[in-house]
């Protein structure tokens, strides 16, 4: 299996998981048996987590080793700002305190600090990206992440 094989698969593992788990979201083990029994089967697609994981290889392939805070809000005030119309819509609660952050004028690293948000799995998601664009670095990964 080669790098190139081995990247595929984390990156379309990746979106396959989030649209299997997709109609369980914020469902507890009980009720996802009781409706289901067992998830087996992809129904209707992923999440704006595939999206925003998308959204950071795009940069990745864009910018390269160059790409830097300032370039990652950029890119969310030209793509991702004028997406989200209303609560929710385009944009998970770890994007939407990003996307407020940048409206009220902060710039990076503040946009990341001024909320509470930084545990969810679709941060966790798109660090993917990171990790195959810089094998055998993870110091690069996190200084690019």
């Amino acid at each position: 299996m080669t790098y190139r094989d081995r990247a595929r698969g984390c990156l379309l593992g990746l979106a396959a998981g989030d649209a299997l788990g997709a109609p369980a979201e914020n469902l507890t083990p009980e009720e996802i048996r009781r409706r289901w029994g067992r998830l087996t089967e992809i129904e209707g697609g992923g999440t704006d987590d595939t999206e925003y994981a998308i959204f950071a290889a795009g940069l990745l392939a864009e910018h390269g080793h160059g790409l830097t805070s300032a370039l990652v809000a950029a890119a969310y005030r030209e793509r991702v700002i004028p997406a989200v119309t209303g609560p929710m819509r385009g944009a998970g609660f770890s994007e939407l305190g990003t996307v407020q952050a940048l409206r009220r004028g902060l710039e990076p690293p503040l946009t990341g600090l001024v909320h509470q948000h930084g545990w969810s799995d679709g941060l966790a998601m798109r660090a993917a990206p990171y990790g195959v664009f810089c094998p055998g670095d993870p110091a690069e990964a996190a200084r690019l992440v």
